[in-house]
Order: structure tokens, then sequence, then C-alpha cells
């Protein structure tokens, strides 16, 4: 399993209607997309649920890199970067998925993402960033993944309804949800 996120951030008065409208006619593009696990639609409004900024944000879980290349490559992301500019798009190695209780489309998104200490285990804290994955009625899938260039360790976690106070990160809302092959993904820990 890959994760992979771009963000673009847009300005503080930019009419957000247009990137619903955007992800309510092309989200379904990805809706069979071979190798990918699952893509959120993930937007950040400034000054709801406490965002200081407008952001469009798409969180991807694939299960081949050949489904990753064939999007990064193809006209998918060909369309993001003429309309927003190319964004950096960051990328971890996933360690562990749990799926969870809640079916359906998941309505927010939590994602934190920290940088291990240098002499921390990175196996050790994987392992327990893995044993603290939610387990909580509202709960539809949570992953953690690692860059082993930078060592952070990522924590994403998909909700039924609004996320749990106590879970940490930033905070998204879920416009749509393409999930070709998430029933593909492998549950638990990934070595």
């Amino acid at each position: 399993m890959h994760a992979m996120q771009y963000e673009i951030t847009l300005p503080a008065d930019y009419d957000m209607g247009i990137i619903h409208r955007r992800i309510a006619t092309r989200g379904h593009l990805l809706d069979g997309h071979p190798g990918l696990g699952l893509k959120a639609y993930l937007v950040r409004e400034r000054g709801l649920d406490g965002s200081p900024v407008n952001q469009y944000a798409p969180f991807y879980l694939w299960r081949t890199v050949e489904g990753m290349n064939a999007f990064l490559w193809g006209p998918g992301f060909r369309g993001v970067g003429a309309d927003f500019g190319r964004p950096v798009v960051r990328h971890w190695l996933g360690a562990g998925l749990r799926r969870g209780p809640a079916a359906g489309a998941p309505a927010t998104a939590t994602r934190q993402a920290v940088l291990l200490p240098e002499g921390a285990d990175p196996a050790e804290a994987v392992g327990h960033a893995l044993a603290e994955l939610p387990d909580h009625p509202d709960l539809h899938t949570a992953a953690v993944a690692v860059d082993p260039d930078r060592w952070e360790l990522l924590r994403f976690a998909l909700w039924r309804d609004a996320a749990p106070d106590e879970v940490p990160g930033t905070r998204y809302r879920v416009h749509h949800l393409s999930s070709p092959e998430l029933d593909r993904l492998p549950a638990g820990r990934h070595w």
C-alpha cells in the first residue's frame, strides 16, 4: 500500500463552490481506477471546523504502484496541473490498515503527521501507531504510513460523521470517496 496526498491551498476569498462543483462533476472518474484502494476528496474551508485556510487536499491509498503511476502520468493529474499548477505530491509507504465498522460514505477525515525523533526505533514507532489505530463505531478506514526520507509517521482516518474530539490532526470534510479496490487492501500490519 502507498499513501499519497497533495494540498492545493487557495486564496482566503476563493469561491469554494468551484471546488465542490469540480468534485461533483469529476469525482466519479476514479470510481473504477485500477490499483486504487481509495481516494478521499478532502476539503478544508476557512472558518469551518477550525480551518485557517481554503484547501483542496485529496488523499489516496494505492494498492499498486502501477495504478498510482497511471494516475500521476495520466489525464487525471494533468487536469490538476492545468487548473492549479503542478502541486508537490507527498508519498508515504503503507505500514498498516484498519477497517472500521462504519459503512457508507464517510463525512470527515483526520490526518496527523509527526517526525520520528532521531533516536527512535522506526519499527517500534510504527508498531505503536498501528496498535493505537482508533477502534471507534464511526471509523470507516484508518491507515498508518511512513515517509522514510523524512522519517515522518502518518496517521489517516475516515469517519462516518464528525471525527471524535480526542483524535488529533488536521480535519477535513470528505466530498466524495472513490474506493474501487479498498476491499483488496490488506488489513493489519504490512510487513
